[in-house]
């Protein structure tokens, strides 16, 4: 009786270790896809973390180590460790609990079955992504300038860097000049401002290469209609020196180019742009011409600047005595230089008494004669000269009061208000005589020759 009942719990034996070790070997797997049916065939979902995904998390509490984040599992996520620490300090000091933030799902379930979070890879991960979309649709990019190396700029989008090649940089940043060192070349753009377009992206060699030339291009079109409606002849603007050409200099004034012809950068007489301007130079200038349909600007660096030949010619009087030295022979009369930058014309009426045919008669190159000033035109910038009314009786008062203000060093010269033509002289009749107009180059002699006949009184 005892056997057969030994023999019977021997038999029922292997049962109960079958059963206890079926339901332990379905436990692992029930957590995992037997959970995630058993939650459909109640009607529940369950979003299970990927890794490699990113996702929204809300912050659940902020620890000295670590900070849990809610995901939307049973159970939260952590940063931790390096994770944490690799966060910049401004940015962690904007984190609050409840604060929604982008992580990246590292591992979905460590050894210790944690789910390990990054909040620095979802940005940069984000960050690509932005950074590739921009270079599909060809966007701009507004952003600054964080520091340079020895080939260009570096300007960052969110948290990747970005290089802006030299060749890429506008000429409107192009250093005044080329001998300086990269330093002294990129230094000073640093935390200025920056549109750019991204030209190429490479993940897996961490390289974002930018431009600001394309970025400028592609707005210069339509900078440019925009200033055109708003320029006006008159108006005065800065602007950089963008190129330089025979003809003139390109200037570059809120985005758009206008041409500085030759004849309108100084008022001196220069043969190239380059004697007085370089690339990269910032100036004033005028707008003196807008043309809508050629789109066109036309600038002026001269008209921002004192006409020098208006303060020189300051000091002279008409009537006034004054010394020159002779420096041109031509028909019609004679060039003589008063100081170092004023020349006047001596008509070949006013170099003698007598009638000449020609003003080698009465003075040669480089001679140094006394004249007199007799006429001063501010607007076509010419000084009438006279040998012949140096001793002019008709001036002797003028030069008695002239020496007497001279004498006395005083800065008021009351001959301004005592014009020559108003003294009258039967000997010398100053104000019929035409000649006082000073003629032109291309005035024939032949037309001269009334005022050469003119009696001597």
């Amino acid at each position: 009786m005892d056997q057969n009942n030994a023999l019977a719990g021997q038999e029922a034996m292997p049962e109960n270790p079958q059963t206890a070790e079926s339901t332990s070997d379905d436990r692992p797997v029930n957590s995992g896809g037997a959970m995630e049916q058993l939650l459909q065939e109640e009607g529940l979902t369950l979003d299970f973390p990927k890794q490699g995904e990113i996702r929204p998390g809300v912050i659940a509490s902020i620890g000295e180590n670590e900070i849990m984040i809610s995901v939307g599992t049973k159970s939260e996520g952590v940063i931790s460790g390096r994770e944490k620490d690799q966060i910049p300090a401004e940015t962690l000091a904007t984190f609050q609990i409840g604060m929604e933030i982008p992580v990246y799902v590292l591992n979905p379930e460590d050894q210790n079955g944690t789910l390990v979070l990054s909040y620095l890879r979802a940005r940069e991960e984000q960050d690509w992504l932005d950074v590739e979309e921009l270079m599909r649709s060809g966007s701009s990019y507004d952003g600054a300038i964080i520091g340079y190396n020895k080939g260009g700029l570096i300007v960052p989008i969110g948290t990747l860097r970005g290089f802006v090649p030299a060749s890429q940089v506008s000429v409107m940043r192009r250093p005044e000049s080329s001998q300086e060192n990269a330093e002294a070349r990129w230094s000073k753009m640093v935390g200025e401002p920056i549109k750019v377009q991204v030209i190429e992206v490479d993940r897996a060699r961490h390289r974002l290469i930018l431009s600001e030339r394309s970025a400028l291009q592609e707005t210069r079109e339509t900078i440019k209609d925009r200033l055109l409606d708003e320029l006006q002849p008159g108006d005065v603007r800065a602007g950089r020196v963008t190129s330089l050409a025979d003809f003139g200099a390109f200037v570059n004034i809120d985005g758009a180019d206008g041409l500085v012809h030759l004849s309108e950068i100084s008022w001196e007489r220069i043969e190239h742009p380059n004697e007085v301007l370089k690339v990269g130079q910032e100036v004033k200038v005028k707008v003196i011409s807008v043309d809508q349909e050629r789109k066109r600007i036309g600038l002026s660096i001269r008209q921002m600047l004192d006409d020098p030949w208006l303060v020189k010619a300051q000091s002279l009087k008409e009537g006034q005595l004054v010394e020159g030295t002779i420096t041109h022979l031509t028909k019609f009369g004679a060039f003589a230089r008063l100081g170092d930058d004023l020349e006047g014309l001596i008509h070949i009426s006013e170099l003698s008494e007598t009638r000449i045919n020609h003003p080698k008669e009465v003075v040669k190159e480089g001679d140094v004669v006394a004249l007199r000033v007799i006429r001063i035109d501010a607007e076509r910038r010419r000084i009438g000269l006279s040998k012949r009314k140096v001793d002019s009786p008709a001036y002797a008062d003028l030069d008695w009061k002239m020496e007497m203000a001279g004498e006395v060093g005083g800065p008021q010269e009351p001959v301004a208000e005592e014009p020559v033509v108003e003294e009258p002289v039967a000997e010398e009749p100053v104000a019929e005589e035409p000649v006082v107009e000073e003629p032109v180059v291309e005035e024939p002699p032949a037309e001269e020759s009334p005022a050469e006949e003119t009696p001597a009184g």
